[in-house]
């Protein structure tokens, strides 16, 4: 089952592609040979911002917190694994004279009186970074470019890396790099500290928590310029798999029997990861737009090429191909790279919300930890069998994901993958004037949607959120998500509302959600005073014109051109409908608009809301819809007839958290 894909812009200027091959790849068309070419266009151009002694590429775009010096190893280091891959996958056979610029950019890096010597590594610095990737980089082209080197060359380089010895890291994924430095070192009889590379390996084991989910980082850190400890949440994103699972099976790779039971481990755990990870990518390539460093892109195919790599996957492999090949292309097709062959600070186009301040116009080509697959030789099965269909191409879908606190629902009319959020959060320290980040905080995001990420919309905070508006007119922030319950297909958590930076003592938000299908049905227990406005709001939808946008009193609908249409409907406690619009704060498009609902004044004390939430490709008429639907309130429980047929209830426990009932037809 599944179909083509259906095609978007061509490909940017300069990136000769081969053509499709309808045969052995059906639904994406592509092959090993596009790959090839794409890495190709990727690595020559970049070529003409390297500095003379190709030590630093210096990018366009916005500089980064670290500065030009650092964005400058920031594109050599990340370029250069990508050659790495593209030289170890060719058995040498392309890229040569590439090879012999990376290796005169490897001198005059490491070359502390030359005019490119790159600073030396430091305490918590973006050198830390930099370091894993040349160093994973070299171990991979070993033959071509380390074992080359002049010795003194190969000293100074060893000498480099070892700056990374004894330094301190920050408490996340950062071991890591400590790791894979200090075993690579150890692969070339250079110095390293074997013991702190088994204590970053143990600190990492401290944060997996199920089904192949790592967190990044503990739950409790400390603010490095106040020195005092917080909560920082809960942290579950795509560092899952393109830090924590990558680093940890490529240190193993680097180890080989030293590795050791760990490897085995790192393995099982990878193979847990993907039978849910797998569920993230729409049908046309799209992985859902949800968490930070959005710019590395197809730097989320890693861990699927990884699992091929490493015999650690549940995937066939003409599923992983299809998977990463519907993803490279969805991203080429729209602008990434862009026509002058850069990967910017972006989504498709250059949009900086989306991005943090440690990212500079370097950062995107972590890019190159997709095309990892390059790895594997052009025989194997994952090159050469029949593409296989993705979940979402075969049935809708809906995947409860507990460990990371996610909730799952897909449906194949359209190719849509949704997920509801009630576990994973990115709360910055308290010093900070706002704690919560857009691509954390709302209650859904997808593969076709961004949240409204640019200010003012951020302030406004309409999309996938429930507000409470005070008197004055603040609009309440998701700052601390607390789980009820993931478990079937149905999520619940609760939260304290924030307002002006503190949150409301006499407020709480609690929410459960139920998804069937396209649709998802919100309930919220709302606590809070008398006389405060309250507002949901459904997903955004955004492009380069404005969507189509109507409303009446118990529903509003945007539509976008193609027939994707985010509609609210109000089942119970709304007073009307409306829809945002805003310009600049989104992702997906200049335009975009949301619809939302919203009651003037609540009653006081604890009410409960409901509201059906869709996102569809192929939606109904939100009349016909909030005609099919029907809420009926008994007591302190919410019984909803669904569209389709049967009834589900939600009430209030002796603790007072809402809790699911089903009935029948």
């Amino acid at each position: 089952m599944g179909r083509p894909m259906t095609p978007g812009s061509p490909p940017p200027r300069g990136c000769a592609l081969p053509p499709l091959d309808p045969g052995r790849s059906a639904l994406t068309g592509w092959t090993r040979g596009h790959w090839e070419a794409v890495a190709d266009h990727l690595l020559r151009s970049v070529q003409p911002y390297a500095t003379p002694g190709h030590a630093r590429i210096q990018l366009p775009g916005r500089a980064s917190w670290s500065g030009a010096a650092m964005d400058g190893l920031e594109g050599y280091a990340r370029s250069f694994l990508l050659l790495a891959f593209r030289l170890a996958g060719s058995d040498g056979q392309a890229g040569d004279e590439l090879a012999e610029r990376y290796a005169g950019g490897l001198a005059a890096g490491t070359d502390p009186a030359g005019p490119e010597a790159w600073p030396r590594i430091a305490d918590r610095s973006q050198q830390m970074v930099e370091a894993a990737s040349i160093a994973l980089a070299l171990h991979e082209s070993r033959p071509w470019i380390w074992d080359q080197l002049d010795p003194a060359v190969r000293e100074r380089a060893a000498g480099w890396l070892g700056g990374m010895v004894g330094r301190r890291a920050y408490d996340n994924n950062w071991v890591l790099f400590q790791a894979v430095v200090g075993e690579f070192l150890a692969s070339v009889g250079a110095d390293h500290d074997r013991a702190e590379i088994e204590a970053g390996l143990d600190r990492v084991d401290e944060w997996y928590v199920a089904d192949g989910w790592y967190q990044d980082g503990p739950r409790q850190r400390f603010d490095h310029t106040t020195g005092q400890p917080f909560d920082a949440g809960q942290r579950f994103d795509y560092y899952a798999g393109w830090a924590l699972h990558l680093y940890t099976l490529l240190w193993a790779r680097l180890a080989g029997p030293r590795a050791g039971d760990r490897a085995a481990v790192y393995r099982q755990r990878l193979r847990r990861f993907l039978a849910q990870y797998v569920h993230l990518f729409g049908a046309d390539g799209a992985p859902v737009h949800y968490g930070r460093s959005l710019a590395y892109r197809f730097a989320c195919l890693a861990p699927v090429w990884l699992g091929a790599l490493c015999g650690a996957t549940p995937l066939p492999p003409g599923m992983t191909r299809r998977l990463a090949s519907g993803t490279l292309r969805h991203f080429v097709e729209r602008g990434a790279p862009d026509q002058r062959g850069l990967l910017t600070l972006g989504w498709y186009q250059p949009f900086l919300p989306a991005t943090q301040p440690y990212s500079g116009p370097g950062s995107p080509y972590w890019a190159s930890k997709g095309f990892l697959g390059l790895l594997l030789p052009p025989g194997h099965p994952v090159w050469t069998d029949a593409e296989q269909a993705l979940p979402v191409e075969v049935a809708d879908q809906v995947i409860a994901m507990p460990a990371p606190g996610l909730l799952v629902h897909s449906t194949s009319c359209d190719g849509l993958v949704r997920v509801v959020n009630h576990g994973s959060e990115y709360r910055y320290p308290p010093r900070s004037a706002r704690r919560d980040d857009p691509h954390y905080a709302k209650l859904a995001y997808s593969s076709a949607t961004a949240p409204e990420a640019g200010e003012p919309a951020w302030g406004r905070n309409v999309d996938n959120h429930i507000a409470l508006l005070a008197l004055d007119g603040e609009v309440s922030r998701r700052e601390g998500i607390h789980r009820v319950a993931v478990s079937g297909d149905w999520a619940a958590s609760w939260h304290r509302p924030a307002l002006g930076g503190q949150h409301a003592a006499t407020c709480r938000i609690e929410t459960a959600s139920i998804v069937r299908g396209a649709w998802e049905l919100r309930v919220h227990l709302v606590t809070a005073p008398r006389g405060w406005a309250v507002r949901a709001g459904g997903y955004a939808l955004a492009g380069a014109c404005p969507p189509a946008a109507r409303s009446e009193v118990r529903w509003a609908e945007v539509r976008r051109p193609g027939g994707l249409a985010s509609v609210i409907v109000a089942l119970h406690g709304w007073a009307g409908a409306g829809v945002q619009r805003e310009t600049g704060t989104n992702a997906f498009g200049r335009h975009s608009a949301t619809p939302y609902l919203l009651t003037p004044a609540h009653p006081g004390e604890r009410a409960i809301y409901a509201c059906l939430v869709v996102l569809s490709g192929c939606a109904a008429d939100p009349g016909e819809l909030a005609a099919s639907v029907e809420a009926r309130i008994d007591g302190e429980a919410v019984e909803v007839r669904l569209p389709g047929g049967g009834t589900v209830q939600v009430q209030i426990d002796e603790q007072g958290h809402l809790r699911r009932r089903e009935k029948g037809p």
